[in-house]
């Protein structure tokens, strides 16, 4: 069993939803003591934002003809939608800045919502191809 840990406050120790997740990841692994851990820190290693170079994401026979700053992009967003997909459970921390998520979360989001991976379309809307996983939202907010 995989378990996927991500973070995305910027506050560091003084982060709540860091507080959370780090309780949530040991509960599950002294559930389930084989699981193994694999961490992402948004803050840290933040994605870039969708932009003309990163929009799209290109694999194999498509992947031909695009500049190097397009291939690095891609190689990001393969990067993340796979670890991604082969974590059996992830725990998102997921603080409230200004009324959203924090924007590396949304960076992450986006790199990770890709049509024909993770969900497709259909007749009826979008439908999710992500089954049988487990995703828990360890959500803070603050404020006086």
């Amino acid at each position: 069993m995989k378990l996927l840990h991500i973070d995305s406050s910027p506050l560091a120790g003084n982060s709540v939803s860091r507080e959370l997740t780090r309780r949530v990841v040991e509960q599950w692994r002294a559930a389930h003591p084989q699981a193994q851990v694999d961490y992402l820190d948004l803050a840290v290693d933040a994605p870039n934002h969708l932009n003309i170079d990163s929009l799209g994401f290109r694999m194999g026979v498509n992947a031909a003809g695009l500049s190097d700053v397009q291939r690095r992009e891609n190689e990001i967003s393969e990067r993340l939608v796979s670890q991604f997909l082969a974590a059996d459970v992830s725990v998102v921390g997921a603080p409230l800045y200004n009324f959203s998520i924090p924007t590396q979360l949304k960076a992450w989001i986006d790199r990770v919502a890709q049509a024909g991976r993770t969900f497709k379309y259909t007749d009826k809307g979008p439908v999710g191809l992500a089954a049988g996983k487990t995703v828990i939202v360890a959500s803070s907010r603050g404020g006086v």
